[in-house]
This record gives structure tokens, sequence and C-alpha cells, in this order.
């Protein structure tokens, strides 16, 4: 069901993209065509604005038919039943087209009765650059004795600059399309390779438990049968079988709890704790495994409370001060801070370890991360601790990071807003 709804969310929302993108362009070519008729226009206004002058001073009347005739996209003729110079002519023409904001280049050639032929006349320029003459032909067309034609070589680049706000819009949503198909293909890509991976664990731990399980029973029976009981080394064999087993086993567990806590949500039962009563319990739990470890608590006072899940809370205590024994070459030393500042405790744990590398830092709470050093091949481990502690600070609403001491070892250090 979820990969149905994914799916038809996802189909949903291209389509919308799509259907956004088709209207966007059928609306460009609209304003297109409607500039494109506004532009033809305004062209004619102007041409019979400049016969209109033409006519004026002369014994001719304007005649009743409209004088000004579309021949083409860019191409118009305008008859004029009088003589008229060409430099006057393009003196209207600038006018004109300036009073209709036609800032466009044109050219224009005018009808030579006498040789029968198109004389061109000018390239006019709207930035008023001066250019070379061009040989463009201009055709000549029948029964018609004085006329002059017209022709706009850039019409098709000026309709696009007009229209420069709706190309650019399009333009984006063709991104906005682009991003969001890549978008989906990485999401269903790293879903693919989540479920792979998911299920490859929790395939992998599950056949590992049943062999397990076998072994600690057995194991368990054999160090209890009196002819190991009386040999010393077959005894300390087989507790080794038993130690390394409920090791691999708490191993095997805390893997199948990252994987099911990834597949669904992490309810927490969050509660009024007493933060440095749990902290001193886990202490004695640490020191009780490692013997050697000294474990100091720095507290102003004894009575901080907290909001949180008291299980989840210890889990991250022991990780972290585990984790601290376990990375220490010499003996180790470890400092808890309990610490207020701007209306939330800062919980710091200093220990003397081999500490990590800067460039290394930034991936220690990533899943199955293990820095690649002497120490890490020796401590056994899936790299899950440190991801584990990531993630239940993160449900908390708490903030969680690490940094290098300046002597050795690093420093570790959640914040946790005060109820």
């Amino acid at each position: 069901m979820k990969i149905n709804k994914l799916n038809s969310v996802i189909l949903l929302g291209l389509v919308a993209i799509i259907g956004i993108l088709v209207a966007q362009l059928l609306w460009t070519r609209q304003a297109f065509n409607l500039e494109e008729k506004k532009f033809s226009q305004k062209a004619h206004i102007a041409l019979l604005e400049v016969a209109r002058k033409l006519y004026e001073g002369t014994n001719h009347e304007l005649p009743a038919e409209n004088p000004v005739q579309k021949i083409s996209n860019d191409y118009y003729i305008v008859n004029i039943d009088n003589d008229f110079e060409p430099e006057i002519l393009e003196f209207y023409l600038k006018n004109e087209f300036e009073k209709v904001n036609l800032n466009t280049d044109f050219e224009y050639a005018m009808y030579n009765c006498h040789s029968d032929e198109m004389v061109y006349g000018n390239y006019v320029s709207h930035i008023e650059k001066p250019s070379a003459r061009h040989t463009v032909y201009f055709p000549k067309h029948k029964n018609l004795i004085y006329y002059f034609a017209i022709r706009f070589p850039n019409e098709t680049s000026f309709l696009f600059s007009s229209l420069r706000f709706w190309f650019v819009l399009s333009l984006a949503l063709v991104v906005i399309l682009l991003v969001y198909v890549y978008s989906i293909f990485t999401i269903l890509q790293q879903k693919k390779y989540s479920e792979l991976q998911r299920d490859f664990i929790n395939n992998m731990t599950h056949e590992f438990k049943t062999p397990l399980s076998s072994i600690l029973l057995a194991s368990n029976y054999l160090s209890k049968q009196p002819v190991i009981q009386q040999d010393e080394k077959l005894e300390k064999y087989a507790q080794i079988i038993i130690d390394q087993g409920n090791k691999l086993n708490t191993h095997i567990g805390k893997i199948l709890s990252i994987a099911k806590s990834d597949n669904s949500a992490l309810d927490l039962d969050k509660k009024p704790i007493e933060l440095v009563t749990v902290l001193k319990e886990v202490v004695d739990n640490i020191t009780l495994k490692y013997p050697n470890a000294t474990i100091a608590i720095q507290s102003q006072k004894n009575d901080y409370t907290i909001q949180a899940d008291a299980f989840h809370f210890t889990n991250i205590l022991y990780n972290l001060l585990d984790n601290a024994v376990k990375y220490s070459e010499n003996e180790p030393q470890i400092t808890v801070r309990i610490l207020e500042e701007k209306g939330q405790i800062r919980l710091e744990f200093t220990d003397n370890g081999i500490g990590i590398a800067p460039k290394n830092l930034p991936y220690i709470f990533d899943k199955f991360y293990r820095i690649p050093t002497a120490k890490s091949n020796e401590v056994n481990g899936f790299g899950l601790g440190l991801y584990y502690v990531k993630k239940i600070c993160t449900l908390h609403h708490w903030k969680i990071s690490a940094r290098s001491n300046a002597q050795a070892g690093i420093t570790v250090t959640i914040l946790i807003p005060q109820p």
C-alpha cells in the first residue's frame, strides 16, 4: 500500500508539472500570436499615417481604399498615387514607427516607373548605428505606379524579446520538471537500495540467531559438566565461547533493533528522570565491566531533571561511556560534566582515547561507519552505537556533536533543553 501510494503521488506530481508546462507553452504561443497581431496593427497604422502625410500639400486626395497591403509577415507595400522623395519618406517612417513603439530595424524600397524596377532606399537601425547598405530583393507589384515597400528583417527577434518573461518562465518550468524527475529517480533508487539493505540485514541476523542460540545452549550445558569444571583450561575455553556468544547475540539484537526503528517510527516513553541518578547507575555498570576505567562526574548540583525515555537514555549513556573506554590505549580516564547554559543542560563526555582525525569527525554518527584504524580492528562492533545515539537524540530533539581534544581523545556534547 505504501509503495502504491508513493507511486500515485509521484505520478500525480509528474502529470501536474507536465500539465502546467504544456499550459505554459500554449499560453506562450498564444501570447506570441497576439504580439504578432499587435505588431501588424501598429505597422499598418504607422504606414497609413505615412501615406496620409505624403498626400499632404498635393492636389491628390488619399484614396478611399486602404493603400497599405500586407504581403507577408514582415513585408508591406503602400500605394501612393503621387510622386515623393526618399528622404521625406524615411523621415516620416522613422517618426511614425517611433510613435507606435515599433523599435526595430526596417528597410524600404521605392518603385521607379522610368526604369520599371524597385530602387533600394535604406536600412534604418533603431539603435542608430551606421551600417553598410544591404542588397535585398524587393519584388515588383502589378498595377501600381507610385508605391514603396517596407520590410522588417528582425520582426521575429523583436517579438521574442517582447515575450522574454514568458520564455524565462517556460524555461524555469522545464528546469523544475527535470529536477523533479531527477529527484524522483534518485528517491526511488535510494528506496530500492534501502530496502535491499534492510532485507539483507534482517535475513542475515535471523539466519545467525538460530545457530547462535544452539551454540549458547550447548556451551552452557557443556560448562556445567563435571569433566569441564575439573579442568581449568577447558572451563576457561567454555566460558570464552559463552562470553563471545553473548557478545555476538547482543550485536545481532542491536542490528535488528536498528533495522526495525528504520522501518517504522520509534515511540518514546518520555518521563521526568533524575539525570545524575541514572548517570551514576550507568557509571557503576561500566566500572564493573572495566575495572581499570576511571570515570568522574562533575556536576554543579544533583537534582537535574529532564524529560526523556529512561530506557533509551540509559542506552545513550552506556554507549558513549563504553566507546570511550574501548578506544583508549592507556588506562581510560573519562570525565562527565553537567553544565547549565541558556535554558538547557550541557552534557559532556571527555576521554583520553586515541582521538579522531578532523576529517573523520563528521561521519562518526553515520550508520555502519567505522574509522579505519588499528584500534578499530581490535574492537568488535558494526558501527551502530553512535548511529543509535544520534537517532535517539534526534527523536528527543536534542543536539549532539563531537570535537577533538587538544591533548588526546574527543569530547561528545549533548544539549538537552530544560523542562
